[in-house]
């Protein structure tokens, strides 16, 4: 089962600083029919203007991962982190039992990003924030773990989560394809960041969005210079 959500059916807030439009429901957009996605809560689809950003505001038990698409954002804590995340790399913060954070766009050009949020397996925990760089060359092609609660995807480089999640992320050429095995009973949540492809032949265009479940294998195929970002999770 593929549900398509084309970028035009999403969720909006416009603001003079920010443009986002949500994959699921948040803030003031609701709709019963895309609440979550197995443990997949929130994918939202940001445009922030350059010198502005999300002032410090709490989170707790959620698991926070931040794919930025162009620009850079920059990410403050109470834990007395800060660090600058640029195109194509990924950050994540663990909220666990309670964390202050801001995110501000301090470049002199827009910033575009997912933010994608996932409940953990347990409440509580000490918070965590990490950011590693992902160059696009060494995706290209296929498939790469950006963010997982599994040890061994951990072991090769992926940034820690708190859920038996994965983010994955893929550069395709047009007519090349890539391949994930989807575990029976398991949610897959896809996007198109830039280019257009077929996924199991479904035609998903520039920032759309596809929930996918029962589907034993995925066969993602490109027909223009395509950024595909995936969750598969519970």
């Amino acid at each position: 089962m593929i549900e398509k959500r084309p970028f035009s059916s999403l969720g909006k807030f416009d603001a003079d600083w920010l443009a986002a439009r949500y994959h699921f429901s948040f803030s003031g957009y609701h709709d019963p029919s895309r609440v979550h996605w197995g443990a997949l809560r929130v994918w939202n689809d940001d445009t922030i203007k350059a010198k502005s950003g999300f002032p410090p505001h709490p989170h707790a038990d959620m698991e926070i991962i931040t794919y930025v698409r162009s620009g850079a954002i920059t990410h403050q804590d109470s834990m007395g982190n800060k660090g600058r995340t640029e195109a194509g790399d990924v950050q994540v913060m663990s909220a666990g039992s309670g964390v202050t954070h801001a995110e501000y766009n301090l470049e002199d050009e827009d910033t575009t990003l997912y933010q994608i949020w996932i409940l953990p397996k347990e409440r509580g925990g000490k918070p965590f924030w990490g950011a590693a760089k992902f160059p696009k060359e060494e995706r290209s092609g296929a498939l790469v773990t950006l963010a997982s609660g599994f040890a061994e995807d951990q072991a090769s480089g992926a940034l820690p989560i708190r859920q038996d999640a994965r983010l994955l992320a893929a550069t395709l050429k047009p007519g090349q394809s890539a391949r994930y095995e989807l575990g029976e009973g398991r949610h897959a949540y896809l996007a198109i960041a830039k280019g257009a492809a077929r996924v199991n032949g479904v035609e998903l265009q520039h920032r759309d969005g596809a929930a996918i479940r029962d589907e034993p294998r995925l066969t993602i195929e490109a027909s223009a210079d395509t950024e595909i970002v995936l969750v598969d999770s519970p």
